[in-house]
C-alpha cells in the first residue's frame, strides 16, 4: 500500500528530485498545496491537491487550506494504539508518513527597509509550523523535514535499517522545534518593536518577555580557555569577511567586536591595538602610517599577539612594517594588493575586512548572570561637547582640548577604572581594570615611562569621576597638565582644588563610561 507523504515548502530547492525518489523508489503518494503543488505537477509527478484530499476548499485567501482532522489526525495517529488507527478509519483518515515543509520568510520580510506592519502579519505561517509540530511529537512514526539539507540524509536513512531512520527522525523532530522555537522569536521580536510606545515607556523600554533566540554561526574549537566548550550563534559573519588566515576563536571575535566599536570613533586615519579587548595603543594622524607609528609607540610589547584595526585602506607600506610582529588579527575596511601578497605568507595570520554598514550603534549588549540575564543599550555616545563645564579657574588651550577630546574617545573603551595619557591624537599610557582608579594611573605613567614617552604637558581622561584627589594629583605629578572626567563625586570641590593649586585645566562632561 502506498504511503503518504504531504509536502509543502516555500524554498523549493532539490524538492523535485527528493519527490520524484519519493514517488519512484519508494512508492508514496504526494499531497501538496498551491505552487508546490504545481511545480510537482508541471514536472510530471502525480500529486494530489490537500483540499481535495481534506474535501474542503482552501478559504480566506489560503489562511486556511491544512488545519483539518484529516491532516493532523494523519499526522498525530499513534499507530501503536487500536484506538487510534480505528477512530482514524472510522473517519475516514489515512495516515501522513512523512511532512517536508519550510514556513513563510518571515525573518527576510520584516529584514527588509520600510516593511509595513500589514505585510509581515501575512508572512507569519500558522498552517505550517502547526504541521510541522504535529510531525514532530509523532516522530516515532512520521519523518519530518523542515530544511533541505536533510532530503538526501533522509532518502539514506530510508534505505537502511529501521533503528537507522528511528534514530534520523528524532534527530528532525528536534532540528523542527527549534526551528519553529526560533521562528515563534523572530515574530516576536518583531511586534516587540512595533508595540505602542507608552507600552515600552512603561517597561523602562524593554518588553515584558525577552525572547530571542539565533541560528549557530559556527562551532568554536573552545571558550576563553581550552577546557571550556564554545560557540558562535547570530549574523557575526555578515559583518565580518575573513580573507585569510586560522579559524576565529572565542577571544578572536571578543576583540574584533571591542575594535570595531573603539575605531568607529574616529574620522581621521587611525590605527588601534587592542589586547584582551582593551586599546594599549591608539592614534590618528593625516596617514595611517603616521597614525602607526604613534599607536605602536605607547605600547610595543602588547601588540604582540594583539588585534591590530584601522579604519582606511591598508596599503603595502604599512603591511611590510606590521608583518615584523606577531599579530593575531588585522582588522580594515580595505587591503590593498600589495598588502594581500605581504600578508599572505603568514598563513595563520587573520585577515578580517569590516563591510560596510555594521549597524552596531542597534545593538543591545546582553551578558549571562545568575539565574537569567542582564540587558542594556550599547553605550553609544561621548556626550555633547558643549554641554562639558570646565570648573577649573584655567581654561584648557586649543591644544589640550584637542587631546582631552581624544582621550576621552579612547577613555570609553578600556576596562574600569581606565586612565589615559594623551597627546595630541596619541595616547601616551593606558592603565586599565584596576580596583583603585589611582593605580591605573600610576600603571598609565608606568606603561610611559617603559615607552619612553614623557608626559609632561599630556592630559589624563578618565571614564569615570575621580572620588579622591589622589588620583588627580597623580596624574598632575606625571606631567599632565589637563583632565576630563564625569564629576560628580562628593569630594568633586577637594579635586577641583587640587587641580586649581597645580595649575591644571579640569572639564567635567557630566557622562560616565564605566566597562565591567
Amino acid at each position: 500500500m502506498a504511503k503518504l507523504a504531504l509536502l509543502s515548502v516555500s524554498d523549493k530547492h532539490g524538492l523535485v528530485e527528493f519527490a520524484t525518489a519519493l514517488v519512484r523508489q519508494h512508492d508514496y503518494k504526494l499531497l501538496s498545496t498551491g505552487g508546490t503543488a504545481k511545480l510537482l505537477a508541471d514536472k510530471g509527478l502525480p500529486v494530489t491537491e490537500v483540499s481535495r484530499h481534506t474535501g474542503f476548499p482552501e478559504i480566506m485567501e489560503g489562511r486556511v487550506k491544512t488545519l483539518h482532522p484529516k491532516i493532523h489526525g494523519g499526522l498525530l495517529c499513534r499507530r501503536d494504539k487500536p484506538d487510534h488507527l480505528a477512530q482514524a478509519q472510522a473517519n475516514g483518515i489515512e495516515l501522513i508518513d512523512l511532512v517536508v515543509v519550510n514556513l513563510y520568510p518571515f525573518e527576510q520580510t520584516v529584514a527588509k527597509p520600510g516593511v509595513h506592519l500589514e505585510e509581515a502579519i501575512e508572512n507569519i505561517d500558522i498552517g505550517g509550523p502547526s504541521m510541522l509540530r504535529s510531525a514532530a511529537k509523532n516522530h516515532e512514526s512520521v519523518s519530518v523535514v523542515c530544511d533541505p539539507a536533510d532530503y538526501v540524509p533522509l532518502l539514506a536513512a530510508m534505505e537502511g535499517p529501521a533503528d537507522g531512520l528511528l534514530a534520523l527522525r528524532r534527530r528532525l523532530a528536534l532540528k523542527v522545534f527549534q526551528r519553529t522555537a526560533s521562528y515563534d522569536a523572530a515574530i516576536a521580536r518583531y511586534l516587540e518593536t512595533q508595540a505602542d510606545e507608552p507600552d515600552l515607556e512603561a517597561l523602562g523600554g524593554f518588553p515584558g518577555t525577552l525572547s530571542f533566540s539565533w541560528k549557530k554561526a559556527q562551532s568554536l574549537r573552545y571558550g576563553e580557555n581550552p577546557h571550556q566548550k564554545a560557540a558562535l550563534y547570530g549574523t557575526f559573519h555578515e559583518h565580518f569577511q575573513q580573507l585569510q588566515g586560522k579559524e576565529l576563536s572565542y577571544n578572536n571575535i571578543l576583540d574584533i567586536t571591542a575594535a570595531t566599536y573603539l575605531i568607529g570613533e574616529f574620522e581621521r586615519p587611525t590605527v588601534a591595538i587592542l589586547k584582551h579587548t582593551n586599546p594599549c595603543g591608539v592614534a590618528s594622524a593625516d596617514s595611517l602610517l603616521e597614525a602607526w607609528e604613534k599607536a605602536y609607540a605607547t605600547d610595543k610589547q602588547a601588540p604582540f599577539g594583539g588585534i591590530i584595526i584601522v579604519n582606511n585602506t591598508l596599503d603595502g607600506g604599512l603591511a611590510k612594517i606590521i608583518a615584523e610582529i606577531f599579530t593575531e588579527v588585522i582588522i580594515a575596511p580595505r587591503f590593498s594588493d600589495e598588502a594581500l601578497a605581504i600578508f599572505g605568507k603568514k598563513k595563520n595570520l587573520r585577515l578580517m575586512i569590516v563591510k560596510e554598514g555594521l549597524g552596531a550603534d542597534a545593538l543591545q549588549e546582553i551578558r549571562s548572570v545568575v539565574g537569567g540575564v542582564l540587558v542594556q543599550d550599547r553605550d553609544r555616545t561621548l556626550g555633547k561637547v558643549a554641554d562639558f563645564r570646565v570648573v577649573t579657574r584655567r581654561q584648557p588651550t586649543e591644544e589640550e582640548w584637542a587631546a582631552l577630546l581624544f582621550g576621552w574617545k579612547v577613555g570609553k573603551h578600556v576596562k574600569s577604572n581606565s586612565i589615559v595619557y594623551c597627546r595630541g591624537e596619541q595616547t601616551l599610557g593606558v592603565g586599565a581594570g584596576q580596583m583603585a582608579r589611582v593605580d591605573s594611573s600610576r600603571i598609565a605613567v608606568w606603561k610611559a615611562g617603559e615607552a619612553g614617552l614623557s608626559l609632561k604637558g599630556s592630559a589624563v581622561a578618565s571614564e569615570a569621576l575621580f572620588p579622591f584627589a589622589d588620583g588627580l594629583i597623580a596624574a598632575a605629578d606625571a606631567g599632565a597638565t589637563a583632565a576630563i572626567q564625569p564629576g560628580g563625586a562628593i569630594r568633586d570641590e577637594e579635586v577641583i582644588k587640587a587641580a586649581d593649586e597645580r595649575g591644571m585645566a579640569m572639564v567635567f562632561t557630566g557622562i560616565r563610561h564605566f566597562r565591567h
